[in-house]
């Protein structure tokens, strides 16, 4: 009961490929059902030729013994292919939707869980499921069909020979369920360290360059090869157990082919069996090793299997926090929004205390502000006052509290996702691109769009003419997460990225940080010509990116500190006055140095 519980989420798809289950489990009845004539015509033989040889008899005998095979062979080859084709099928299938479900999931959800754990419930644990629902299912038949029809003709035979023989047989009961239970702890335990070994290299991978500057390549060794140790040291424990289940399967089957023939040969003797019957059952016992051992290896897979399905069942288990649930069904999904920003006195608190009754550290404190249509907002203020949570709520990559946000008059929540983000062009402050080439990483949000676009969208950020001078032009790979490009390249590709969306809402969040400050002021005339009418949040420490905003927030601990223009700001002779006077005085000393 408690399998068939944890086997609860493969019920759907295995009731999607039901048709193929079941002419798998047809020919799995076929094949064993010729499998169990096998032993019958060999004793129909042997008594027959205990008569008399003839040629005619060994040829019809022989004749039916290859017939027997052929077609055994035949149906064993279609039970393998239609339910081994199955497994495949679902672990396709299961792959497709797990990775469609973590596509889903928040910023935040990504955040708490390591990227080489989700990995190797993608991988490792997938395959295992394959295993579960494949060899685990295609051998559990093959074994209690057989083990059924031959149970059949051994009491047949002789009853009192197969009690004998079979007294040996509960220890393989026993053994299966302690082992059994020992096995899946222990491949549980592997799994999760599996997790650990996987999020270990994906870290260093990513971060190659960081382990180098530091000089931490040895020590990272030395981590990876300690927790590759007791990686091996729990495979090795299972190992030990595995080891230990098949020889004493073997030894119990062994036991009970010595009674076989100590006692059936005692019944030959006394002639209460003829030698044909004797023959037949010892074939039998023979036959019955493979599906016995092959039980001990079924439970294998399936304990391995079921803690895979455990940990998979987690991962599906996850909701993602932000979804459509409160969208306006009646909004069309083709909607252009005007791009009128609203924060009505919002309060912001990361770890879910968002609702107007929680509690817990806030981030953002009565937040009252209005962007207009096709205006500019400005954010600045010292690092960490909030200035990219209070943009990451826009396109809800965080779910602001119900009604304090609103779009066009509209609270946020109301906008399907898609049509929400498809009017938003965000530039997050830790550029990411992908493995892909400079025309793929620009067009990523926009598949279908034309060469001519893609080229428009890297001429107004300004990095046309770089790309085209590389030997490939846009064709040029940027290596993982753009590995090959500069810091500036990277931000720039970035901009066009969001710019050949054409959005009705642009969000720069320290965007233009790492390109110089000529590019930057070109990058910005191109902006300002091409999101005329279209609104326009942009965050930045610098003052000559801000400056020409139609307004700025200054942002402090969470709150606004000042709003205005930046004339008024600097006769406010406040936190901006200072930040634009320490700015000036640091370009004068560069300019003197």
């Amino acid at each position: 009961m408690v399998m068939l519980s944890q086997l609860r989420p493969l019920l759907p798809y295995m009731r999607r490929y039901r048709r193929g289950l079941f002419w798998g489990g047809v020919a799995a009845v076929l094949t064993n059902a010729i499998r169990i004539l096998f032993p019958q015509v060999l004793r129909i033989a042997i008594n027959g030729l205990n008569e008399g040889v003839t040629r005619h008899k060994i040829l019809v005998y022989a004749g039916l013994l290859v017939a027997i095979a052929l077609a055994m062979g035949i149906f064993l080859f279609l039970t393998r292919w239609i339910m081994i084709g199955v497994s495949r099928d679902i672990e396709f299938d299961m792959r497709n939707d797990l990775f469609q479900h973590m596509e889903r999931q928040t910023a935040e959800y990504f955040q708490q869980h390591r990227t080489g754990d989700i990995m190797a419930r993608l991988t490792n644990d997938l395959s295992a499921v394959r295993m579960l629902l494949g060899p685990a299912i295609m051998y559990s038949v093959n074994t209690v069909l057989f083990s059924i029809g031959a149970l059949f003709f051994l009491l047949r035979i002789s009853p009192f020979l197969t009690l004998v023989t079979l007294a040996p047989l509960p220890l393989v009961s026993i053994l299966i369920q302690t082992i059994g239970r020992r096995i899946h702890e222990r491949f549980e335990r592997i799994q999760a360290m599996f997790s650990d070994l996987s999020a270990q290299a994906q870290e260093n991978f990513a971060g190659a360059r960081l382990v180098r500057a530091f000089v931490q390549e040895e020590p990272q060794i030395e981590s990876f090869e300690r927790t590759n140790s007791e990686n091996v040291r729990r495979g090795l424990r299972l190992v030990q157990l595995m080891g230990l289940l098949w020889p004493t399967l073997d030894f119990v089957l062994g036991l009970a082919m010595v009674l076989a023939l100590l006692v059936g040969g005692h019944e030959v003797l006394s002639g209460r069996i003829n030698i044909g019957d004797f023959v037949a059952f010892t074939t039998y016992l023979v036959m019955l090793t493979w599906p016995i051992i092959a039980l001990g290896w079924v439970v294998n897979l399936v304990q391995r299997g079921t803690a895979s399905v455990t940990r998979i069942e987690e991962l599906l288990s996850e909701k993602p926090t932000i979804d459509d649930a409160a969208a306006d069904p009646a909004i069309p999904k083709d909607l252009v929004l005007r791009g009128e920003i609203e924060f009505r006195d919002l309060s912001f608190s990361y770890g879910g205390a968002n609702e107007s009754n929680g509690t817990g550290s806030k981030v953002l404190h009565s937040i009252s502000l209005t962007v207009p249509a096709g205006s500019s907002l400005a954010i600045v203020g010292p690092t960490g006052s909030g200035k990219s949570t209070l943009v990451n709520l826009i396109p809800r990559l965080y779910d602001a509290p119900p009604g304090m946000l609103l779009i066009d008059g509209r609270p946020v929540r109301d906008y399907p996702l898609s049509v929400l983000r498809g009017n938003i062009g965000f530039i997050p402050q830790e550029t990411f691109l992908f493995s892909e080439t400079l025309r793929g990483n620009i067009s990523f949000g926009r598949p279908s769009a034309t060469e001519a676009e893609v080229l428009r969208a890297a001429e107004a950020a300004h990095i046309r003419r770089e790309f085209e001078e590389f030997p490939a032009g846009f064709a040029t790979p940027v290596g993982e997460r753009g590995i090959t490009l500069s810091g500036g390249q990277k931000q720039r590709t970035s901009i066009a990225r969001a710019l050949l969306l054409d959005p009705r809402i642009l969000i720069l969040d320290d965007a233009l940080s790492s390109v110089d400050t000529y590019t930057e002021e070109q990058i910005l005339e191109e902006l300002q010509r091409l999101m005329r009418g279209r609104t326009t949040v942009l965050i930045s420490h610098r003052i000559s990116t801000v400056r020409h905003a139609d307004r700025i927030a200054v942002l402090v601990s969470g709150r606004i500190a000042e709003l205005g223009t930046h004339g008024e700001l600097m006769d406010r002779d406040g936190y901006y006055a200072e930040l634009y006077r320490r700015q000036l005085l640091e370009e004068e000393l560069a300019v003197a140095g």
